[in-house]
Order: structure tokens, then C-alpha cells, then sequence
């Protein structure tokens, strides 16, 4: 099973943005004038266009510095994170129920940069359910539909169980998230615990839709 992080399982209330404004010049050297588009990209991505669209070339070293000053930033912000930030409704629950299941392993498929996203999933105490070594994240590739790949061999290397496509799961928020899953060949949650309608979901293809995190109403729709 692989979940999504921002708007599936936690939301950062602004804080996210607050830590863009104060590591983009941290790398380099000029204020953040304008953002790239967020919602269901890669980091990769976002920072290559943010470097872009604020005249600068997204060189590697580039994008390397600002990745550097984005985890440097939330290393910061743990504390204004956890106060102003939360876990989702039902996201601790529901995970913790589904760690109790055997036959459930549980990690990770975001386009956070992979220390950020434990940086925030350590904060709200929902690390303790997920292999976090065996996830995909923002920083293996610029493009979302090549992370799930990544994150079946991961966990196939991890625990020595091949996971097919059959017995993948995706969960998410955005139609970027239902894409990925849907292009790989897995199966797809969608949650409309973000910006996204349950109705945009259906559309998007999720196989299954819920407007929010239950483990018993989502282990009930995947035993169908």
C-alpha cells in the first residue's frame, strides 16, 4: 500500500510555503517572486520550474542547493510544523489499524524530497507505521508515473516479496496521484481530503473513492 503524503495523510496549513519562501533565497541568493504549480508533482519538478520562472537556469547544482536548503528548512520548522500543521482526520488511525494486518505493508509514493517527507510524517508520529526505505519519492524522478515502479522494487528488496500490480495499492488525493497509479497498472484510492472533489476522482479513474481516511471502510473496499 502506498500513500500519499500532503492532503492524504497531513496538510501543512501554510507552512510548506512559509519554508519555500525562506530556503529560495537561502539557495540563491534572490526572494521567491513566483511559485511553481504544487498539487501532484514531483519536487524535482516544482523546483526546476520555480528556478525557471524566477530567471534563473535549473542547472543540476541549482537544483541541488535549493533541495539542500528546502530540508535544511523543515529540519527548522519541526516545531512551527507540528503547531501549525496536522495529521489528517483518520490518517493515524487508519494506519495504525491497517500495521496491525499482516498481509498490509505500508509505505510511501509522494513528490516530497524523501527527507522531507520524514521530516513530516516523524512530526505527526505516522513514521512509525510506514517502511520509509521502501517508498518513492520526489527526488528518485521528475516524473510521478515512474515512482511506482520504484517503489515496488524497493519493497520487493526490502522484504523479499514481489509486489505485482495486483497487489498494489495507491492512495492519494489529486488526479495526478490517480494517474500515476493508473498508468503503472494498480489499483487506486482516492481520498478528497485535498482541493479535489470526489467527483474529479471518480473522473480521474480512482478505482474506489472515499471523502475521508477509515482503515475498516477502506479494507472492506479492497477485499472486493
Amino acid at each position: 500500500m502506498l500513500w500519499d503524503v500532503d492532503h492524504t495523510l497531513i496538510e501543512t496549513r501554510g507552512v510548506g510555503r512559509a519554508i519555500y519562501d525562506r530556503a529560495f533565497p537561502a539557495a540563491t541568493g534572490r526572494p521567491l517572486a513566483k511559485l511553481a504549480q504544487i498539487s501532484g508533482r514531483t519536487e524535482l519538478d516544482i523546483m526546476r520550474e520555480s528556478l525557471r520562472i524566477n530567471g534563473l537556469e535549473p542547472t543540476d547544482e541549482a537544483v541541488n542547493r535549493l533541495a539542500r536548503a528546502l530540508i535544511q528548512g523543515y529540519e527548522d520548522a519541526r516545531e512551527e510544523l507540528g503547531t501549525t500543521g496536522r495529521a489528517l482526520p483518520g490518517a493515524y488511525d487508519t494506519l495504525a489499524a491497517l500495521a496491525d494486518d499482516p498481509q498490509i505493508y505500508q509505505s510511501v509514493l509522494t513528490g516530497n524530497l524523501r527527507e522531507v517527507a520524514r521530516i513530516k510524517l516523524e512530526v505527526f508520529g505516522l513514521d512509525r507505521f510506514l517502511d520509509l526505505d521502501a517508498g518513492a519519492y520526489g527526488d528518485d524522478n521528475p516524473e510521478r508515473l515512474k515512482l511506482v515502479a520504484i517503489a515496488q522494487r524497493r519493497a520487493a528488496e526490502r522484504t523479499g516479496t514481489t509486489f505485482g500490480n495486483d497487489h498494489t495499492v495507491l492512495i492519494g488525493d489529486t488526479p495526478k496521484d490517480v494517474e500515476a497509479g493508473l498508468v503503472a497498472g494498480v489499483r487506486v484510492v482516492g481520498v478528497a481530503t485535498g482541493k479535489t472533489t470526489v467527483e474529479e476522482l471518480r473522473e480521474a479513474g480512482a478505482n474506489v473513492v472515499f471523502e475521508q481516511l477509515d482503515a475498516g471502510v477502506l479494507r472492506a473496499a479492497l477485499s472486493r
